[in-house]
């Protein structure tokens, strides 16, 4: 049986027990234990003893990356480190020096993948708290990622997810069909079939040459921010695979694409990006292009995660939402 078919409670309370007897395969201290903080694509849980141990347990969602995929994003986030100045948080190898841990206990329908990550302060900005100076230093970040991107010679066997328009919005996606997101009546697919050909057209002629594509974050909404001292950190790039640098503003903004301060977060997040990579006018006039995209991705992750609380939260109302921002974009764009 599928874990997805897992009641939400019982597969909660499996992986937690997944999290705490896996812990004896790293070298935590005696008597810490594992504490759930979010469960979306993953369950990532806080491990600690007091009064001083921290770290950070990512158990990986059934079938959605190889060891060799989670490998290649282990060796970008250390690259990033070392190369770029972009500050990730460090993979703790387990006793066996393997950085990716696989185990499994009774009651879960496959062994999972394991990632423990040594904790780094900070706190998830409030989406309706001032993020102009967030977003600047984000754009900033967006920008030192996309020029190693440019430059990086990739690991052999490189394997990460794809963020290209078929992988997308195309007959196989990543995430599934948008037309299953809650209360997508026949008004509403309408309207988003339309922004769907628009967009299509718009990426063609936008085109993926290797100064506008290539290997990127991916998810920089605020959950994988922190803030701490003054300073924005990135986190969790499990979905970092070859897409669009544009992308990456999209994903900062998700789920909250019609809050009013998102023109003031996409001017700033220009503004730091131009910091420390060429950005034309040509490239920010097709932002809104990616932020569309990047809401029809959600419409589709929500309707094929139902399961979990992100997506039990949005409801039917994300969908009403999205339709009146593609009747905004069509408005300019379509």
């Amino acid at each position: 049986m599928m874990d997805a078919a897992v009641a939400h409670d019982v597969l909660v309370e499996r992986l937690g027990a997944l999290a705490n007897t896996s812990l004896g395969l790293w070298d935590v201290p005696e008597g810490a234990s594992a504490r759930l903080i979010n469960l979306s694509e993953n369950a990532t849980y806080i491990v600690e003893r007091a009064p001083d141990y921290r770290s950070v347990l990512r158990v990986h969602r059934e079938n959605y990356h190889t060891v060799n995929a989670i490998a290649c994003e282990l060796s970008w986030m250390r690259a990033l480190s070392r190369e770029a100045g972009v500050i990730t948080p460090p993979s703790i190898p387990g006793r066996d020096v393997k950085q990716i841990q696989t185990a499994s206990v009774e009651g879960l329908a496959a062994p999972r993948h394991m990632v423990m990550f040594e904790f780094i302060e900070g706190e998830e900005p409030d989406e309706d708290a001032d993020l102009v100076a967030p977003f600047e230093e984000l754009g900033e970040i967006s920008a030192k990622t996309h020029a190693h991107s440019v430059g990086w010679v990739k690991p052999a066997n490189f394997e990460r997810l794809i963020w290209d328009f078929d992988h997308i919005l195309g007959p196989e996606p990543t995430w599934g069909d948008w037309r299953v997101a809650p209360a997508m009546g026949r008004a509403a697919q309408a309207v988003l079939e339309r922004q769907e050909a628009v967009i299509g057209r718009r990426l063609r002629a936008f085109g993926m040459e290797r100064e506008r594509y290539g290997l990127i974050h991916a998810d920089m909404r605020l959950a994988n921010l922190l803030v701490h001292g003054g300073s924005t950190r990135l986190i969790d790039f499990d979905d970092c695979g070859l897409g669009w640098y544009l992308y990456d503003f999209a994903t900062g903004v998700s789920f909250m694409e019609d809050h009013p301060q998102v023109p003031l977060l996409k001017e700033a997040w220009v503004r730091g990006y131009r910091k420390a990579r060429e950005l034309s006018a040509e490239d920010q006039a097709e932002i809104d292009t990616f932020v569309m995209l990047r809401r029809m991705a959600l419409l589709a992750w929500i309707g094929s995660h139902a399961e979990t609380d992100l997506a039990r939260e949005r409801g039917p109302d994300f969908t009403r939402v999205s339709v009146a921002l593609a009747e905004t974009y069509l408005t300019t764009f379509g």
